[in-house]
């Protein structure tokens, strides 16, 4: 099983929310989600929350695919432009380096044309074992 497939059915959390794996490979995971009502804020705009969430997921699929479990130490997460209902959302991470113990990352949540929603920098932190299936 690739770790699309073992996020895709673990991380309840993220698929509560919407957010789903789409690709994934040693350079790049992508994880998309469509902002619905249940993901709104106060102001009426996609909470912060439901942003990281993508963001994180797409950053857990990158991080854990070399099948050591790699776990999240540090993130930090810009706000650029509002999500609305409706905003099929793609967050895309990218390797910044690969570092054997201390991976870095960057994430780009785009909406369905390309605007720029946040921005999120992540670093993590891999352990000896291997990546529970």
């Amino acid at each position: 099983m690739n770790i699309q497939e073992i996020l895709n059915r673990t991380d309840r959390f993220a698929a509560n929310a919407g957010c789903r794996i789409t690709e994934v490979d040693d350079q790049h995971a992508v994880a998309e989600m469509t902002v619905t009502a249940e993901h709104l804020n106060g102001g009426n705009v996609c909470q912060g929350g439901a942003l990281f969430t993508l963001a994180d997921l797409a950053i857990a699929a990158l991080l854990n695919n070399c099948g050591q479990l790699t776990f999240g130490i540090s993130n930090s997460i810009m706000f650029v432009s509002s999500a609305k209902e409706g905003d099929r959302l793609r967050a895309e991470a990218v390797c910044v380096a690969n570092h054997p113990k201390v991976p870095s990352v960057e994430v780009r949540v785009t909406n369905q044309e390309g605007r720029l929603i946040c921005h999120v920098t992540g670093m993590g932190y891999r352990k000896a074992n291997s990546l529970p299936s």
